[in-house]
């Protein structure tokens, strides 16, 4: 086995990753959702630029039943009435893009 003359082996072309940003880049690539994780490193992509630019996500918490309470940190406290309007919105995003009903509440936090 040789090496290419022009490829300089002593300059790191890439960083390494952790095992969990490896998998969800697969994930990624094969439209695999896999958990909760998946929807908080996701979340500018689920919600797009409107919501995710005014909420971030606090908490997500697994119930008895198996569906989530998602909880979310409005970036201004001035955003929580219009984010209050827009939780069906935010519902129906979230259940899309798991392709089940997975969403019991969404609250916020201050």
């Amino acid at each position: 086995m040789s090496n290419p003359k022009n490829k300089d082996l002593s300059v790191r072309t890439k960083r390494p990753q952790s095992i969990a940003g490896a998998l969800g880049g697969l994930f990624k690539i094969f439209g695999v959702r896999a958990s909760d994780s998946d929807l908080v490193a996701r979340w500018p992509e689920i919600m797009g630029p409107e919501i995710s630019g005014m909420a971030d996500i606090c908490a997500i918490k697994k119930t008895r039943t198996g569906e989530y309470n998602i909880v979310l940190r409005p970036r201004n406290p001035a955003y929580t009435l219009q984010l209050s309007y827009m939780t069906d919105e935010i519902k129906n995003k979230i259940n899309k893009y798991f392709g089940t009903d997975c969403v019991a509440k969404i609250s916020f936090r201050k």
